[in-house]
Order: C-alpha cells, then sequence, then structure tokens
C-alpha cells in the first residue's frame, strides 16, 4: 500500500498492479472498428525468452495480472510456455479473444487462465458482419461453451463496442450475452480519433463516418439507452451490464460530443500509473492511446517506465485539456482497494 501511495505522490512506479501485453500483432477477425489484423503479414511476436527476461522486473514491480491482448493471444506459437512464465511467478492472466479459438483450446485455458474475456458485437448476423467471419457467433458460443463444460464457475465475461453497426442491436446484445452463458458484459464507444489499433495515422474523416454515429443514430441511441433502464433494469441491478446507468449515458455524450453537441465526458483514470501496455514490437506505453516510453528490447521495464521523460509524462499529464484523454473511449480507474 505504501509503494502505491508513493507512485501516486512522486509519478515514479514504485508499484504496477496490471500489464496489458500483445503477444503478437495477428488477428483472426477483420472487424470493421479496428485495423489490427492488417498487420497479419508482418507476424511480429514477442518471444518466450524475452519475456523470461522481463518477468523477474514483473515481480519486483508487484505485477499481479497479466491482460493477454492483441488481436488473438490464442494464435501465438508458443503461448502455453508464455503463460508458464508469468504463472512462475504466481501472476494471474486474463484472456481476451475473439472467440474463435476458445473451443479447440478449451483446455488449456482453463488450466492457464483465471478468466476470458469475449468480443461480441451482436446478435448472430450483426456480429458476424462487424467481425467478418463466417460463423464467428456460433464458433464462440461453442468456445464458451466448452469452457463452461471443462470447467464450471469459470468466468467468461464480453465487451461491445457500441457504433454505427450495431448501436440498434444494443438490447439484442444483452440478451446473446445472456443465451451465451457470459458471466457479464461491458459496453464501451469507438475509438475514431486515436492512431491506436494498427492505425498508421489518424482516421480521415470518411473511415470516421462509417463507425461514428450521426447525430440521428446518436438520438436514436439515446432513446434505446433510456428505455433500457426500465426493460433490462434486472440487468443493470444484478452487474451483468457492467456499466451503471451513468456510465451507458457517457457513450451517448461521447456520441454527441463526437457530432460537435457537446464536451466528452469527463476522463477519470489512472492507467499511468498503475499498468503499462506493452505490444508485440516490445514498445511500452502508458496507455493504448498515448507514445510510448521505449522499448523492452532496449531497457528494462523498470527504468524504460521510471525514465525522466516517463515521470515527466504522468507529473505534466492533464487529463481535462489532453486531447487524447479527452476523447478516450476506455478510461480505467482502480482505487486504492482495487489495487490491495
Amino acid at each position: 500500500m505504501f509503494k502505491r501511495l508513493l507512485t501516486f505522490a512522486t509519478h515514479r512506479i514504485y508499484n504496477l498492479p496490471v500489464i496489458v501485453l500483445m503477444p503478437h500483432s495477428r488477428c483472426n477477425c477483420r472487424c470493421v472498428m479496428c485495423d489490427i489484423w492488417k498487420a497479419n503479414h508482418e507476424k511480429r511476436e514477442l518471444s518466450v525468452e524475452e519475456l523470461q527476461k522481463h518477468a523477474v522486473h514483473f515481480k519486483k514491480l508487484g505485477v499481479r495480472e497479466v491482460v493477454f491482448s492483441g488481436g488473438e493471444a490464442l494464435m501465438h506459437s508458443n503461448l502455453w510456455q508464455f503463460c508458464e512464465v508469468l504463472k512462475a511467478q504466481r501472476i494471474s492472466i486474463t484472456l481476451l479473444s475473439t472467440g474463435l479459438l476458445l473451443e479447440k483450446n478449451a483446455q488449456a485455458i482453463v488450466d492457464h487462465f483465471r478468466d476470458v474475456i469475449v468480443s461480441l458485437d451482436g446478435s448472430e448476423s450483426i456480429h458476424d458482419r462487424i467481425r467478418n467471419i463466417p460463423q464467428g457467433f456460433r464458433k464462440l458460443a461453442a468456445g464458451v461453451k466448452a469452457l463452461k463444460d471443462l470447467k464450471p464457475g469459470f468466468r467468461v465475461s464480453a465487451r461491445c463496442v457500441l457504433q454505427r453497426y450495431n448501436y440498434a442491436d444494443f438490447i439484442n446484445i444483452v440478451q446473446a450475452a445472456k443465451d451465451l452463458g457470459l458471466d457479464q458484459i461491458s459496453f464501451l464507444a469507438a475509438d475514431v480519433s486515436s492512431a491506436a489499433f494498427n492505425r498508421p495515422e489518424h482516421w480521415q474523416e470518411e473511415r470516421v463516418s462509417e463507425i461514428a454515429l450521426t447525430v440521428a443514430e446518436t438520438t436514436e441511441l439515446e432513446s434505446i439507452v433510456e428505455r433500457s433502464f426500465e426493460t433490462l433494469q434486472d440487468s443493470y441491478a444484478q452487474k451483468f451490464i457492467a456499466e451503471s446507468p451513468v456510465k451507458m449515458k457517457k457513450i451517448v455524450q461521447y456520441y454527441q460530443a463526437i457530432n460537435g453537441l457537446t464536451d466528452f465526458p469527463e476522463t477519470v483514470c489512472n492507467a499511468p500509473w498503475v499498468s503499462a501496455v506493452i505490444e508485440s514490437d516490445g514498445s511500452v506505453m502508458p496507455c493504448f492511446f498515448h507514445k510510448p516510453y521505449g522499448n523492452i528490447y532496449d531497457n528494462n521495464l523498470p527504468d524504460l517506465l521510471n525514465s525522466r521523460e516517463a515521470i515527466a509524462f504522468r507529473r505534466n499529464l492533464d487529463m481535462s485539456n489532453d486531447e487524447t484523454c479527452k476523447k478516450c473511449v476506455c478510461s480505467l480507474k482502480l482505487g486504492l482497494r482495487q489495487l490491495n
């Protein structure tokens, strides 16, 4: 606890509870709102040997959880050894997955991961359209069932990006999550303003308009969300929908802001102080959206996190005025109790 308080007070990282790790650069979906799959030909991958060199630093930094993101981590050429390196340090692992390879790897998943978070983009036809994968929904369903059959009580939740292709399907998405036997579903808006997710540069206006909601669509989403507070009252109360009504309204506000109707929702986040993102090329970032501190191929993680530039970044970060933070769609806020 003292180290965590010291981190917030000095902006020097003494304790880092969470690392988001992208084991490689590939993905097995071609989602309309993401460009990660466009790097499949690059085949960048962090090796087990490279992870082994840095795992000891993870432990010294007090890392409790590593989240495998991507892309699709299950496409890593040596994933289970990758997991064993972390488990040897008593670090728990969460898998973010497209769901397509869950059934094939079900036993290894329940043996190595604490939980799984799948991407769910709509009821069956809409999900498959957004993912650009035939029978993607059915493969996801089979995978979730395989995990639950092998290990009843194993936590599988979902994350959904609400955007132009699926916003009108919101009620059906919640029902689909229940039908799949998921434990929870969370929602966020689509990032249309950053260069994250393998975008070589910021999207042009034409590309933004494909994903972001128009004024009329935002008004429709607002009505859908407002009605859901009554029709899905139990889902909110029981936290099956992870977001509170207040947070759901902020998704609406985000799209209102995209259309110039209001300010973006206030960003409440401490990600740069409690987590780090390591990309498949070794880049270490304070979050998905800000520029890297450096690269683990050039330096060890503690030195990267506590370089003069990194400390200055955290000390000077004003989220209320920083253009990247103001438009953030997936901020992280861990309280001291959650960090303990």
